[in-house]
C-alpha cells in the first residue's frame, strides 16, 4: 500500500484532491440555495483594524471586514475567539463593560459609530439583537412586541400598536399560531416559538441590521429549520450577522463567512470559498472538523 501511494500518478493525485474538494462542497453547501456573495451589494458596515480589550485581556486583534447589504455573514470559529465581542462592538453594547477599551474604527453607512455626535441608544436601535436562548420578557405575547415601540415612541395609539404587533408576528410566521392568545404569557409558547417571538420583538423597532448570537443553539432540528428559512427570507429587508458553531448551518444560510481564531480574523469571503478552498491551515482544520 505504501508503494502504491508513492507511485500515484499526478493526474490521479489531482483527481483525488478534486474528489475530496467536491465531497466537502457537497457535504457543506448542498442545502444552501444562495451561498454566494453578490458583488453588486453595497457595504453597510466597515470594520477597520479593530482591536478590543477587556481590561488587560485582548479579545480582538486588528480585525478588518466589510458587511454587505441584504446578505447573511456567518461568524465561525472556536469558542472564545472573539465572535461575540465583535458582535457587541457593532452596536456598542461593549461600551458599558467596565475596563473595556478599543482601537480602530467601525463605520455604519459611512458614519463612524464612535463619533461624538452619534447617540449610542439610537445607534443600538438600528441593531436588532437575538440571543442564544430565547429571552421573552415576563409579560404577554402582545406586550413583548409592543414594549420597544412604546418606549421609542414609534406608536401613538392602540390601533397603531395592534397593527405593529400583527405585522411583526406575521413577519416571523407566528401570527396565525398566536393571534387568538395575544394576552397569554410569552413563556407558554414552545421554545421555537419563543425564539421567533424574540425575532419579531427585534423587528418591531424597525432595525436596519439583525445580530444573531447562535440563535438556534437551544432549538430542535425542526425549529432550527424554521429559523433558518426565516433568516433567508429576512435578508431581503435586513443585513444579518449570525454567530454559529453549526458549520452546516453557516453553509446553508450565509453568503459570506468570517473565520476567527484567538481574536484574529484569519479568513473572510464567499462562504463557498471558505468551506471549499480555505486559504489557511487553521481554517482548513476547522471546517474539516479536525478541531473546534
Amino acid at each position: 500500500m505504501a508503494t502504491q501511494a508513492l507511485t500515484l500518478s499526478p493526474p490521479a493525485a489531482v483527481a483525488t484532491v478534486a474528489a475530496k474538494a467536491s465531497h466537502r462542497a457537497d457535504h457543506a453547501l448542498r442545502l444552501g440555495p444562495h451561498p454566494a456573495h453578490s458583488p453588486g451589494q453595497r457595504i453597510r458596515v466597515a470594520v477597520e483594524r479593530l482591536s478590543f480589550w477587556y481590561g488587560a485581556k485582548q479579545a480582538l486583534k486588528e480585525v478588518s471586514l466589510d458587511i454587505y447589504a441584504n446578505e447573511v455573514v456567518a461568524f465561525i470559529g472556536p469558542s472564545g475567539c472573539g465572535k461575540t465581542t465583535l458582535l457587541r462592538c457593532l452596536n456598542r453594547t461593549n461600551d458599558i463593560v467596565p475596563g473595556a477599551r478599543w482601537e480602530g474604527q467601525i463605520r455604519v453607512d459611512g458614519t463612524d459609530i464612535h463619533a461624538t455626535d452619534v447617540d449610542p441608544p439610537l445607534l443600538r436601535r438600528r441593531f436588532g439583537w437575538i440571543a442564544q436562548r430565547p429571552n421573552p420578557f415576563a409579560m404577554s405575547i402582545r406586550g413583548n412586541i409592543a414594549y420597544g415601540p412604546r418606549i421609542h415612541g414609534l406608536v401613538a395609539s392602540r390601533a397603531e400598536t395592534d397593527a405593529l404587533v400583527e405585522h411583526s408576528l406575521s413577519a416571523v410566521g407566528l401570527w396565525k399560531e398566536v393571534r387568538d392568545r395575544l394576552d397569554d404569557s410569552a413563556s407558554a409558547l414552545s421554545i421555537g416559538q419563543q425564539q421567533r417571538l424574540c425575532i419579531a420583538r427585534a423587528l418591531a423597532i424597525s432595525p436596519d441590521f439583525l445580530l444573531m448570537d447562535e440563535p438556534c443553539s437551544a432549538l430542535d432540528p425542526v425549529a432550527t429549520a424554521v429559523i433558518e428559512n426565516l433568516i433567508d427570507d429576512l435578508k431581503a429587508r435586513y443585513t444579518i450577522v449570525v454567530i454559529t458553531h453549526n458549520l452546516q448551518q453557516a453553509a446553508r444560510i450565509a453568503q459570506r463567512a468570517a473565520f476567527f481564531h484567538l481574536g484574529e480574523l484569519l479568513e473572510v469571503g464567499d462562504v463557498r470559498d471558505i468551506f471549499v478552498t480555505p486559504k489557511t491551515r487553521r481554517c482548513e482544520d476547522f471546517v474539516s472538523g479536525r478541531y473546534g
